[in-house]
């Protein structure tokens, strides 16, 4: 059978070195005014700032900073993802950010809740998850 290895667990839950790196990737220019994405999915967060044209300037998600598996959809793991956006959009320059906000996961909220921790002003929050009206045909009754 071998030896058992054991492995340390960080009481933060995210790499370090994936969250300083992170960090060392930020934009050169200068905003005052950006649009947040957060999409969250039941699998995992993604969270991108844009510039008002439409235009991505910086993003991250729960699995670049180095959550894996069932952790990637976590609201801590969420609010960990804000926080690095929040922190590298400071150093920017914004000061005011419209947020939408699209999906059904559970990290919505935390994401959202870590990024306006940084002190930047919230102007507006737009859900924009696709709902459908009818939705598609069901499926034909099975023949046992």
């Amino acid at each position: 059978m071998g030896k058992r290895r054991i492995l340390k667990k960080q009481g933060s839950g995210v790499d370090s070195g994936k969250r300083d790196r992170a960090l060392s990737k930020i934009a050169k220019r200068k905003l005052d005014r950006a649009v947040l994405h957060i999409e969250s999915s039941y699998n995992n967060t993604r969270v991108s700032l844009a510039d008002v044209n439409g235009g991505t300037v910086m993003w991250a998600s729960s699995g670049s900073m180095g959550f894996t598996g069932n952790r990637k959809s976590t609201p801590f793991a969420a609010a960990k993802v804000g926080e690095v956006i929040g922190e590298k959009s400071a150093t920017i320059g914004v000061k005011e950010v419209d947020v939408y906000i699209k999906g059904v996961g559970s990290g919505r909220e935390s994401a959202l809740r870590a990024f306006a921790g940084k002190g930047i002003q919230v102007l507006s929050i737009h859900d924009v998850t696709p709902v459908p009206h009818n939705g598609p045909r069901p499926c034909k009754p099975r023949r046992v």
